[in-house]
């Protein structure tokens, strides 16, 4: 297994570079963004370790550039940063792994072996749903082909029915989801950014893709239509 360790801490990249000879693989240092971002396209590793916080350029920076160049490498972020968003991110991102500093190099292994194991198949990172289209690297949405532009939070809410599409999903789980923790108003908020997104994405487009169910909550369907309306 050829695995490439992109870390800029000279001791953690010399300790993982050394355990991991060790296990048998055959492995690559870089030390800062760029330079693993070269080395990532030029060679076909089948596991990349990728910090975050990282010189020249970072680990979320270098993760975008290689999908979008058509590099599918597994790639596990291996970082201090252990914040909810800080992971969702990573995996928006087209991450396939994520361990958090301090770990265990036993864990570290086994869970590089998984990786290699499944390969590097095409992941694309846009969300697709019928006719509608979101890319979390820009947060774009298009529908139809055309551009709708949305404030973050009803993206927020979009973001999250796609990706539970053709699920009916309650008021309560998008504010648990999609609004802070502390919120404490009144469920009916999803209500208005339901209605919202209706106004954008379906009513200019004769499309009917977000249905209400009765005492249930919301439904997203992957809609397909004509040409927008003029």
């Amino acid at each position: 297994m050829r695995v490439l360790v992109v870390e800029d801490e000279r001791g953690m990249r010399e300790s993982l570079r050394q355990g991991l000879v060790h296990e048998g693989m055959v492995v690559d240092v870089a030390g800062d963004g760029l330079t693993g971002q070269w080395m990532a396209e030029q060679h076909p590793y089948d596991v990349v370790v990728l910090d975050i916080m990282l010189p020249r350029r970072n680990g979320y920076e270098v993760l975008t550039a290689l999908r979008a160049l058509g590099v599918w490498s597994p790639v596990l972020m291996l970082t201090a940063k252990d914040g909810d968003y800080d992971q969702t991110d990573a995996f928006e991102l087209g991450a396939d792994d994520y361990l958090i500093k301090p770990f265990s190099f036993l864990v570290l292994v086994a869970r590089l072996h998984a990786l290699a194991r499944r390969g590097a198949p095409e992941r694309p990172v846009v969300l697709v749903c019928g006719d509608l289209v979101l890319d979390p690297t820009t947060r774009k949405v298009t529908c139809c082909t055309r551009d709708v532009p949305l404030t973050a939070k009803q993206y927020a809410v979009l973001h999250f029915l796609v990706r539970r599409q053709g699920e009916v999903v309650s008021k309560q789980e998008i504010l648990d989801n999609v609004w802070d923790s502390a919120f404490e108003g009144s469920d009916n908020l999803v209500e208005v950014y339901v209605a919202n997104l209706r106004k954008k994405l379906d009513a200019p487009f004769d499309r009917h893709s977000l249905e209400t169910v009765r005492g249930a909550g919301y439904r997203l369907l992957a809609t397909v239509t004509g040409p927008p309306t003029a």
